[in-house]
């Protein structure tokens, strides 16, 4: 019986000891030296829960990837998004590549598709504020865009468009089945839009964000396709290399365990898939490749019936010489000095004088616009402004007889100098300016100041000698004297329903 007691014993203390070990085996399975998520996803009540998750092979395939050719930084945490270093003013290749898998989207198949880059603020409290800031900019950095192309550098884009209203995008046409590269250029700097305290601010991050449009039905590129994005803060020249550099000896001096946390530095940036941008695309922008943008105005003019100044050297007869030499007047919006500066063949300079006002543009002096400009189209730009007209090589003055007046020949002179006509009504006298110095400009210009349909006159005759109607030609007109005076009637032609002019 003892000794049966005593096997209880023995048994039971081997009992406790196993119990105890498998406690203390728990305890080190649980610990945090042994502790692998891993481990426990792997096993069997997770993996029914694995199977449900899409494969890699499932996963949406974006048809375009853009890769910016500059370095991550290496402080950024494993799950926080990447960070690029840009320097202002340095150009930044951004590879357009085709994603796409055999079959994908046919629709744009040998076709070009348009992108627009942009340059917005990251932070949305900035977001919200956007149109603000950049006005403050460009009031401190007037002439300047935010964001530009290198076009020299740049690779297969076609058709590239900058709006004066929206300096912070540019966009292009390109053909995905080439090989392509927009090199871009920032000149807004992080701190820019940092308030001003004591110096050492924190600058606020951008985003380079890309959004690809195929055409619609009208031809139109506002079918969107795509759109990815990245952070980047942008420092002076050299900056970015200078904290690129920094970050990396602070990431050598953390230790093994610390740098685990971190992301490693990538050579590449690729941007990542986003929403499109809420105002893209631009509607501004046709599907016909032009050299030079587009600008609508709320307020279309139409050209009038010219007075007797329009005959003067800036006032050709057309519609679109009449408006080039219309003088800007102070009241004149952005937009539509924009218009001005196109029509008076200044289009270099859109971009410079993007943010003027006809009353800014006014302002200037000759010595500004020269400095802005150079000597040449500073000069050529400060007389338009002032509307000094090129003095025109020839300046006769033609007054239309009445119906009742008889000049005989060699009264001429004495009418023009006693201005009036033979019914002793006074003779309005209109300038003719002169350029080219042949018939049919005569022609030209007197039906201009004088309302006659230009294809009624059939011939131009000065009346000479005895009564005479002599055939005006250009070497007539070259014979001409500067400042001559002219009576001028009109007779009804024999032949056909038009007429002929005869200058007295």
């Amino acid at each position: 019986m003892a000794w049966v007691l005593k096997m209880d014993e023995v048994i039971e203390s081997g009992l406790v000891h196993d119990f105890d070990a498998s406690l203390s085996g728990i305890g080190q399975e649980l610990g945090a030296g042994a502790y692998s998520m891993s481990d426990v996803l792997a096993l069997p009540i997770f993996k029914q829960e694995d199977s449900s998750l899409p494969l890699d092979g499932e996963t949406e395939h974006p048809p375009f990837q853009y890769v910016m050719c500059a370095a991550t930084s290496p402080a950024v945490k494993l799950h926080d998004e990447t960070l690029t270093y840009l320097n202002q003013g340095q150009s930044y290749e951004i590879r357009m590549l085709d994603n796409r898998k055999m079959g994908d989207m046919p629709e744009i198949s040998g076709k070009l598709v348009k992108s627009i880059i942009r340059v917005v603020f990251h932070d949305r409290r900035l977001q919200y504020t956007e149109h603000q800031q950049l006005e403050g900019w460009k009031w401190n950095r007037p002439g300047d865009r935010l964001l530009d192309l290198d076009i020299p550098m740049s690779v297969g884009i076609i058709d590239t468009r900058t709006n004066p209203s929206q300096l912070n995008a540019v966009e292009f046409l390109w053909d995905p089945a080439k090989r392509t590269s927009a090199f871009i250029q920032v000149h807004c700097i992080s701190t820019e839009f940092t308030p001003r305290k004591h110096g050492g601010e924190k600058g606020v991050p951008f985003r380079i964000q890309v959004d690809t449009f195929k055409q619609n039905e009208n031809g139109e590129y506002t079918d969107h396709l795509h759109s990815a994005s990245c952070q980047i803060k942008v420092f002076k020249p050299k900056g970015a290399d200078r904290k690129q550099k920094t970050d990396r000896e602070k990431m050598e001096k953390r230790t093994a365990h610390e740098k685990e946390k971190y992301q490693p530095s990538y050579d590449t940036t690729i941007l990542t898939e986003c929403s499109p941008w809420p105002d893209a695309p631009t509607a501004y922008v046709n599907n016909s490749p032009s050299p030079a943008p587009t600008f609508t105005s709320p307020q279309q003019s139409t050209c009038s019936v010219p007075d007797s100044n329009s005959s003067s050297p800036n006032h050709q007869g057309d519609g679109a010489s009449q408006a080039s030499g219309e003088q800007i007047q102070p009241s004149a919006t952005i937009q539509e000095t924009q218009q001005w500066l196109l029509k008076n063949r200044f289009s270099s300079y859109t971009r410079l004088f993007s943010n003027f006002s006809g009353a800014d543009l006014l302002k200037l002096t000759k010595e500004d616009l020269v400095q802005i400009c150079g000597a040449a189209d500073g000069i050529r730009l400060y007389n338009s402004l002032k509307s000094r007209s090129v003095r025109p090589r020839l300046t006769i003055y033609v007054c239309r007889e009445q119906p009742s007046s008889t000049v005989l020949p060699g009264q001429q002179q004495a009418a023009s100098s006693a201005s009036e006509n033979g019914s002793g009504a006074p003779c309005v006298y209109h300038a003719i300016y002169l350029e080219e110095m042949i018939a049919s400009e005569v022609a030209r210009k007197l039906a201009l100041v004088f309302n006659i349909p230009l294809h009624q006159i059939n011939q131009v005759y000065r009346q000479g000698p005895t009564g005479i109607h002599i055939l005006v030609s250009d070497q007539m007109v070259q014979n001409f004297q500067d400042e001559s005076c002219f009576l001028f009637s009109t007779v009804k032609a024999e032949n056909s329903d038009g007429i002929h002019i005869i200058l007295k």
